[in-house]
């Protein structure tokens, strides 16, 4: 209903538009356009208020320049008034208005390399949820993992060469593998320009792949060529000129997209400052994916260089919890930040602050007044103090390494220390590790050897590391603990992991498989089970069971069992689905007690089905039967490829499988080097994992040739080849025994049981040499054999294993053929009578025994491939082939042998069907290693052949029709025309030169003239004198061309072809005729005994046996063994310790090629050059500072001498001291009381915040020396705030009664206390053990407005009383009953605390009591009250628990009263 109602909206409004439609469509460039037109806007001013002569500069006094900066030619039209504006100023928020933008689109910029890049005009209030939906939506910007903010200075700097270097690989590399943003101010000058070339560096490099996100945001005021973008209906593009030579800045043109900031006016910096960190915040609440759910987008801020500007830049951002990284090195107030960072709080003084200033920022330090170098050392100190928010990157040390470690390692250790109030801090972090996809980080900072994981804390990691195609992430969750059992112990994770596969061929089949099944289950029950029939179904275990069935073959079992909804039909139900689905291919044959869930098979199917080479590669070093997996891989990775469209695709399917076929042939060598035996029932043990099948089987179904030519299966081969016989027995003594057969009882021929009885006394012998040698006794009874495991042979059982053996039905078959070809050919050339005579007759049965074992052989079926397998198997064989036309052209010959007329023509058949069956003999010397691979050659010659004659035919029936059309007039024999056309000229190829096309062989006698005689071919048309009338000179010409090109380059280039091929095959030949080899030997160790025609006979005892008497057929262990459980769990175990020898001998094989070796000489070479280019930086900044220190001594050694000098000579007069260097008078206070300020611990950090709370009141600010009211601070100045009205509060003798015993806070008054002086709190910890298997010590903790975990207290009203806010908090019956307790309180701590609140003439004192329950009856009763209050919870004593700093100080100074750690 609801498409019907859209398609007539649709149409009405077609009608509507009518004319209107036809012009105007809704392309997505039209809808960005109309997107961007309702949503973003830009500033302008409307209203022109002349700027005075005296603000305007000399270049604009030509021109009316209004207030905001523009000129009036700029201005609308509507903004040029001549009305007052009021009050006579101008007002950027009441003439500022903001209009639709009229400048966004594509940005090309011109120049060498031209780039185009997204751009917009922006107004200063736009809300960050807009441009964040512009950049993601209109824009198509990927979400970030990672938004990486840098500042600094806007103006061009210096930066020397390696940090420069240093600087742009690491952040190219943090964004590149974690997909973070940048965001910078986005011009063409300063720290923005070496961000911009490092993107450019990161676009021109070849190895790298995909674009990094820089985003910069510029104000639009002050931006160069800024006329050319604007464009009400946007630019696409607009042309940028790149002209650096101006008075404003350009942009840069490495950035991908640009933000301009407009408020209005022209000329202003730093208006897009608040924009930037408004989306910045926003962007850092935004969740951080959809599998990582809970985190945000971590925000990390990169320093380099930088102002004022940048230090109030790094405190805000720092204030809002976002860790910032310096580059030392990089100058300025980077410098002074980052040397100040390595001394402790008290050690940053003014005067040191002094110093650095003058010495990093020595061009702008005359402008520096006292109050502002104040105020920065404050926030210079507090930046300090928040330690686990700085990292300093020093580029001469080791301690990071890179920008991009250090950037994520100060992201980690900033998320580390605020984990006391998160639940997990480490999941998040490793949540961020895997989003970011740093192995590196989280094996250093997460996975260490503090850290003690269990498997299920980890399971959602492994999660969303498979997910997210994170393969070095799931090796180091598996070396760190995470049990694949335990992981995919639910059915429901594993199809989880399914429904996530990304775009691939098997997700598609296996969608369409759903889908399917779906359909024919409402087909099903479409009248009964209507409701359920409604329902989607998802992807379930059994759905891939079905389609990797179908992959590896229908004569595998289902890997996973059948739902168990399946079973719970009824009977009629189930007995229309067994008729639905009756016609499958092959019957579903699963025993559900035997089904086995191997999680690493389940996780390595799962990489291998969506072609995930390094995941596979993973999950199969964990697979159990890991020979197996590897060929299951090869099979169904060739089945996927085989079915696929597309060409690249199925070139990748069959590389990875090419490539797990390797890692087979590793494991299976390392086995076959091991041990023979094991390796030997390895290849036919069956697999309970992969569908019931055999290696063997897989790896010739998976059609890996060179598994099968491994010389361990090769030697099983033959070993069944031979049977029960010994291989090493020479053949012509197995053709002896053959016809002599009683020489088996004399040791003519070895047996298999004999060798192994030879073997075990030899070795038993051995053990006793050895005992006898060194006297051990132990040894012999720990180490001799079991001989009862193999038993010597009888007599009957000799005779039967000799006849039964392969390799003797083999013989026996090749005496009978031949047989069979020299009755056959006497039959034909001497005894082929018109009443079928003894011999034919006998020819005749002869056949129908080989006609009866091709039937038996189509229908023997031991694997259970099913008919229609098995048939596509019996025709892909040319054998097989030739064996049927045989057969049918001797049927064709003997119905019309036995008839009058067709008598001959049969006979002429007959004689074709024996060529046929002569060529049938090939098949049986294809077992020979000598003749199979040349007969392997053959065959592929023959396919060339085909395509040579094609091409030749060309030529023939083209010189011949035109050599038959100029001699021949108008024949109508078609016998002679093929002859004339075809047959001679292909004999000219072979040398046989035509006497016709000259006029010296022309006799007229060989022709006729007219074609009436039917022997003689037609005469050439004559002239008068009876000679030819054609013309000579142009057949001997085209004769001479067809010679060249037919004798010469035709025949010359199939001779080419065939060396070619010969070249090619010989190196695979011995593979393939080995790979070819196992059919026959199948073929044969399946074959009854006795030969044609006396196989007819065990043909009638099969038939007896299993139609008669319905007995089931005799299965060979041959091909397929089913070991016990002990049995096949130690061959696994030692399979998997053979793949971890091979694994290892593949990693040294790995580290000693070539190409690693260079690799890792280079890495050596570009570290020892940065060493000593680092140590060279060392040397050099020592020998500088070494230099300046020794120049100032210079300086003060002279003032000295001449202070000395003028002493000297005022004759001994007291002259007026003098300081050797003037310092500022705030250097002299520092100087004076640096003393008192080490001697101090520490003081009050909250109550010198710059903002006080709940308030737009600003402190004056307050370094860490003067803090105490004892260090004279002359330039303080602090403003009053009460916010009661209390006009007594602000006289000054007041004040000065209550002075702060923790020393100045920067604001004078009450503040938002209730009253001057101390203002007295009380917190309690109510605590109690809780028994739970082992005593835990708990407090009892209120939730408060802001949902947090406090401790119950509030300020103290009287002293005999409780707080009144534990009344509301409590009720009243818990109120009173505390208040009883609170006089076996014990008193934890009582005095001054830090608080926000603190000021000059207010501040807190807190008391803290602890009461403890125990397990009196009021204790008891407390804890029920406590219980069933809502707001109270109890929570266990620890180091995360969430409170404050002062209340977690209380809480372990109650742990420490109890021996309990916290």
């Amino acid at each position: 209903m609801e498409d019907t109602g859209g398609s007539k909206l649709i149409q009405n409004l077609t009608l509507n538009i009518g004319a209107i439609s036809k012009v105007i469509s809704l392309t997505p460039t039209f809808q960005h356009v109309t997107w961007i037109q309702q949503n973003i806007c830009k500033k302008e001013c409307c209203f022109f208020f002349e700027k005075g002569a005296s603000l305007c500069s000399s270049a604009q006094q030509r021109e009316d320049v209004c207030m905001c900066g523009y000129s009036k030619s700029e201005h609308v039209a509507d903004a040029i008034r001549t009305e007052d504006t009021g009050d006579g100023t101008w007002d950027p928020h009441v003439h500022v208005r903001e209009v639709p933008t009229d400048a966004f689109g594509d940005i090309s910029f011109g120049g060498l390399r031209q780039t185009t890049t997204k751009y917009a005009r922006v107004s200063t209030e736009t809300s960050p949820e807009v441009l964040y939906q512009l950049m993601t939506e209109q824009w198509k910007i990927s979400p970030p993992n990672l938004l990486i903010s840098v500042t600094g200075g806007a103006k061009n700097f210096y930066l020397k060469t390696r940090l420069k270097n240093i600087f742009q690989r690491g952040l190219i590399k943090v964004a590149q593998t974690t997909g973070a943003w940048i965001i910078t101010g986005g011009t063409n000058t300063g720290v923005m320009k070496h961000v911009g070339q490092a993107v450019r560096d990161y676009s021109l490099s070849s190895s790298m792949q995909g674009q990094i996100v820089t985003i910069g945001l510029a104000t639009w005021g002050v931006i160069h060529n800024k006329e050319v973008l604007v464009n009400s209906q946007g630019c696409f593009p607009a042309h940028y000129p790149m002209d650096v030579k101006g008075r404003l800045p350009c942009l840069d043109n490495n950035h991908t997209h640009f933000l301009l900031v407009d408020d209005g006016t022209y000329g202003r910096y730093g208006v897009e400052i608040n924009l930037r960190s408004r989306l910045e915040k926003f962007i850092s609440e935004k969740t951080l994916g959809n599998k990582a759910v809970g985190v945000n987008i971590p925000v990390v801020l990169v320093v380099l260089d930088g102002g004022a500007g940048t230090l109030n830049t790094i405190y805000t951002a720092m204030l809002n919890d976002t860790p910032c990284v310096v580059l030392e090195g990089s100058g300025r107030m980077a410098d002074v930040i980052a040397h100040a960072a390595g001394l402790p709080v008290n050690q940053v003084t003014i005067s040191l602050i002094h110093r650095l200033l003058k010495k990093f920022l020595s061009l702008e330090y005359d402008n520096f007044t006292d109050l502002r170098i104040i105020e920065w050392t404050k926030k210079i100190q507090d930046i300090i103090r928040m330690s686990h928010l700085l990292t300093v990157f020093r580029g001469g040390g080791d301690s990071h390494g890179d920008v991009d470690v250090a950037i994520l390692q100060a992201l980690f250790k900033a998320s580390r220390v605020s984990a006391s109030q998160v639940v997990d801090g480490w999941r998040r972090q490793l949540e961020l590790a895997i989003v970011w996809n740093r192995v590196d980080i989280a094996t250093t900072e997460i996975f260490t050897d503090e850290s003690q994981w269990k498997s299920s804390d980890l399971h959602w990691a492994m999660f969303s590391a498979l997910v997210g195609n994170k393969p070095r992430f799931v090796s180091l969750l598996l070396e760190n603990g995470v049990s694949l059992r335990e992981f995919l112990q639910s059915e429901d994770t594993l199809c989880e992991l399914y429904k996530q596969l990304p775009n691939c061929f098997f997700l598609r089949k296996l969608a369409k498989r759903v889908h399917a099944s779906c359909y024919r289950r409402r087909k099903v029950f479409a009248v009964r089970n209507r409701v359920h029939s409604s329902q989607t179904e998802g992807i379930a275990l059994n759905h891939v069971s079905d389609e990797v069935r179908h992959l590896l073959g229908n004569f595998t079992q289902p890997i996973y069992p059948p739902p168990a909804t399946m079973y719970h039909f009824n009977m009629e139900d189930a007995t229309s689905l067994s008729r639905s689905l009756s016609g499958s291919q092959a019957p579903l044959r699963v025993d559900l007690a035997e089904a086995q869930r191997d999680p690493a098979r389940d996780l390595f199917l799962w990489a291998v089905v969506q072609k995930n080479k390094e995941l596979s590669e993973i999950t199969w070093e964990q697979c159990t039967d890991c020979v197996s997996a590897a060929l299951a891989a090869c099979k169904i990775l060739g089945k996927m490829a085989e079915e696929g469209s597309d060409a690249d695709e199925a070139a990748n399917m069959q590389e990875l499988a090419d490539h797990f076929e390797m890692h087979a042939i590793g494991v299976f060598t390392k086995c076959y080097s091991a041990s023979e035996e094991r390796a030997k029932r390895l290849l036919v043990r069956v697999s309970p994992f992969w569908g019931k099948t055999t290696c063997l089987r897989l790896a010739l179904e998976a059609n890996c040739k060179s598994f099968v030519a491994l010389s361990g299966v090769q030697a099983l081969l033959t070993e069944i080849w031979c049977g029960e016989l010994s291989v090493d027995n020479p053949v012509w003594r197995v053709t002896i025994c053959m016809i002599f057969f009683p020489l088996i009882y004399t040791g003519f021929l070895t047996y298999r049981p004999d060798e192994l009885i030879q073997k075990q006394n030899k070795k038993c012998e051995d053990i006793k040499t050895v005992a006898s040698v060194t006297g051990s006794v132990r040894q012999t009874k720990a180490k001799s054999p079991d001989l009862t495991t193999v038993k010597s042979l009888n007599c009957w059982s000799r005779l039967t294993c000799l006849y039964s053996s392969p390799q003797v039905k083999f013989y026996w078959n090749i005496v009978s053929y031949f047989a069979f070809l020299f009755l056959f050919a006497i039959v034909l050339m001497m005894d082929f009578q018109t009443t079928p005579s003894p011999a034919e007759i006998l020819l005749y049965v002869w056949l129908f025994s080989v006609v009866s074992e091709e039937v038996r052989q189509f229908i023997y079926d031991p694997d259970g491939f099913g008919f229609h397998k098995k048939a596509r198997m019996y025709f892909r064989e040319l054998w097989n082939i030739l064996d049927v036309l045989s057969i049918i052209l001797f049927i064709i010959g003997l119905v019309f042998r036995l008839t009058t007329k067709l008598f001959y023509a049969g006979k002429i058949v007959l004689c074709i069907d024996f060529v046929v069956f002569c060529l049938r003999l090939m098949a049986i010397f294809s077992i020979s290693r000598t003749l199979g691979p040349k007969i392997i050659i053959v065959r592929r010659m023959m396919m060339d052949m085909f395509f040579f004659m094609f091409l030749l035919s060309i030529w023939v029936v083209a010189y011949g029709v035109a050599k038959q059309g100029i001699l021949i007039h108008n024949d109508n024999r078609l016998q002679w025309i093929l002859r004339g056309a075809v047959y001679e000229p292909y004999l000219i190829i072979f040398g046989s030169v035509p006497t016709n096309v000259d006029y010296s062989e022309f006799n007229l006698d060989s022709c006729t003239m007219n074609g009436s005689d039917p022997l003689k071919p037609k005469c050439p048309v004559l002239n008068e004198n009876q000679t030819p009338a054609f013309p000579e000179w142009l057949t001997i010409i085209m004769l001479c061309v067809y010679l060249l090109f037919a004798n010469i380059l035709l025949l010359n280039l199939l001779i080419a072809i065939f060396n070619f091929t010969f070249q090619e095959v010989q190196d695979n030949t011995d593979r393939i005729w080995k790979f070819q080899r196992y059919e026959l030997i199948k073929e044969y160790h399946s074959r009854p005994a006795a030969p044609p025609p006396f196989i007819i006979l065990s043909h009638l005892s099969i038939f007896i046996r299993n139609v008669v008497l319905c007995r089931p057929p005799l299965k060979s262990r041959k091909f397929r063994t089913e070991l016990p459980h002990i049995e096949e769990e130690e061959l696994l175990s030692w399979e998997a310790l053979m793949k971890d020898r091979y694994l290892l001998s593949t990693q040294q094989q790995q580290s000693q090629t070539m190409e690693r070796c260079i690799v890792e000489t280079v890495q050596k070479v570009n570290a020892i050059t940065d060493r000593l280019e680092r140590e060279e930086e060392i040397s050099s900044a020592i020998l500088i500072k070494r230099l300046a220190r020794l120049e100032e001594q210079v300086v003060h050694s002279v003032k000295g001498l001449q202070w000395i000098m003028e002493s000297l000579k005022s004759q001994g007069l007291a002259g007026k001291e003098e300081q050797p260097l003037p310092v500022p008078s705030t250097v002299k206070e520092s100087s004076e009381t640096l003393d008192c300020v080490d001697e101090t611990d520490g003081f009050h950090v909250k109550a010198r915040q710059f903002h006080y709370p709940n308030s737009e009141v600003t402190r004056f600010p307050v370094p860490e020396e003067k803090v105490p009211w004892e260090v004279s601070f002359s330039s303080y100045a602090p403003s009053y705030f009460s916010s009661e009205d209390n006009t007594d509060g602000s006289d000054a003798e007041v004040l000065e009664n209550f002075r702060n015993p923790g020393g100045r806070t920067g604001i004078r008054g009450q503040g938002s206390l209730s009253h001057l002086g101390p203002n007295l709190h009380v917190d309690l910890v109510i605590t109690r053990l809780r028994d739970s298997g082992r005593s835990v010590l708990e407090f009892l903790a209120v939730e408060d407005k802001q949902k947090k975990m406090v401790l119950p207290g509030g300020p103290l009203e009287s002293a005999e009383r409780l707080p009144s806010a534990l009344l509301r908090t409590m009720g009243n019956s818990l109120y009173e009953k505390l208040h009883e307790k609170i006089l076996e309180g014990i008193l934890v701590f009582q005095g001054y605390v830090d608080d926000v609140r603190n000021t000059d003439n207010a501040w807190v004192e807190t008391t803290v009591f602890n009461i403890h329950l125990d397990s009196s009856e009021d204790s008891e009763e407390i804890v029920n009250m406590s219980c069933s209050h809502g707001s109270l919870q109890w929570e266990e004593v620890s180091c995360r628990n969430g409170l404050c700093s002062d209340q977690s100080d209380s809480l372990r100074r109650v742990a420490m009263l109890h021996n309990r750690d916290s």
